[in-house]
């Protein structure tokens, strides 16, 4: 019995100092929006280069040049349910590169997930470009978001009046990837086809797969099917050319439809007529034939390729960069700073 009450006034004491510290602890409360706009622009003054330089919303109807009113309402049904799409295009050189067919893939997602688009193709092609004009920016990437909008908390979003457009400019800084990396099998499982094909805002696990492989000292991880078979990257593709001289993709019938895969699909036969690749294709592969490869990638919008020398600490080929992955990145890259009208729009600066 005294043992009893003597934890009984342990957690009497635990109790009472907890209180004490709650009590201790006052929350500040914003007298006015005048105030709470101060307080954001210390914030943003603080950084020295602002890293978001113009953002579109729909639910303020134009674009936004100052940071701290870059913001979301917190009853928008993507903030709190997840229910919303999203996809990214890059300035690169004053060109936005392949914006057309990441829109089409965009409201393709959109329709997946039963948000109407406010805006048409050509509005939604005219804010983007509109918007990386205001951001002067000349290299980064834009991202925008379809939302089923504000409204409620309700799981429904039957409370949403109308849907929301998002899209923000940001100052990022890539350049062709020459240096290889390691991955590993990722554990995380992979997401269900029917939201694996639709690049949608629900990205827990793709965060968990990223995370996974950094707590192992690699870049990245590379999804496996419940059959064995490749899937994706937690958010680029993955390609491999086999010791045959064979650029493989896997199928996307499970996976996202890279915007860059494709497009890597209709430039790799370059190297087909030089000679130096036997053959291009989609195909089903396995781990065990995967890890056989004489050359392996990811393959994504910045990159464009990413060569991988190291799977599961067991080297790809002989664990160096190689030759036909660097020139598969040449060929993107030249189309990126250099490639047809069709794929590259000059964005109009003031």
């Amino acid at each position: 019995m005294a043992a009893s009450n003597s934890s009984y006034d342990q957690t009497s004491a635990a109790i009472a100092t907890a209180t004490k510290n709650v009590e201790d602890f006052k929350v500040h409360v914003f007298s006015s929006s005048e105030e709470l706009l101060e307080k954001l622009h210390e914030k943003w003054n603080s950084v020295k280069q602002q890293p978001y330089p113009a953002m579109y919303s729909s639910i303020f109807g134009g674009i936004i040049l100052d940071p701290a009113m870059m913001v979301i309402p917190m009853d928008d049904h993507m903030v709190h349910r997840g229910h919303g799409v999203f996809d990214t295009a890059i300035i690169l050189d004053g060109y936005l590169y392949e914006l057309d067919v990441h829109l089409n893939r965009f409201l393709r997602s959109a329709s997946k997930v039963r948000v109407a688009s406010p805006f048409t193709f050509s509005e939604l092609k005219s804010i983007l470009i509109q918007l990386a004009a205001a951001s002067k920016m000349r290299k980064g990437t834009l991202r925008y978001w379809l939302s089923a909008g504000p409204g409620d908390f309700l799981l429904s979003p039957a409370g949403c009046p109308t849907s929301a457009f998002y899209a923000v400019v940001i100052d990022e800084d890539f350049s062709q990837c020459k240096e290889g990396v390691k991955v590993i099998t990722s554990a995380i499982p992979m997401k269900s086809p029917l939201f694996a094909t639709m690049k949608n805002v629900n990205y827990l696990p793709n965060v968990l797969s990223k995370m996974e492989a950094e707590d192992k000292g690699a870049f990245a991880s590379i999804w496996v099917d419940e059959e064995g078979y490749i899937a994706e990257g937690p958010n680029v593709n993955v390609a491999f050319i086999t010791a045959e001289k064979e650029l493989i993709l896997p199928s996307f019938d499970k996976i996202l439809s890279g915007c860059t895969a494709m497009r890597l699909l209709q430039l790799a036969p370059k190297l087909v007529e030089q000679g130096r690749l036997r053959s291009v294709k989609t195909t089903d592969i396995t781990i065990e034939d995967a890890k056989k490869a004489a050359e392996m990638m990811y393959v994504g919008s910045t990159l464009p390729l990413l060569p991988i020398i190291m799977w599961d600490e067991k080297p790809i080929g002989n664990g160096e960069v190689g030759e036909l992955t660097m020139a598969l990145s040449d060929v993107l890259w030249e189309d990126m700073e250099a490639g047809p009208e069709t794929q590259r729009i000059p964005v109009p600066y003031v």
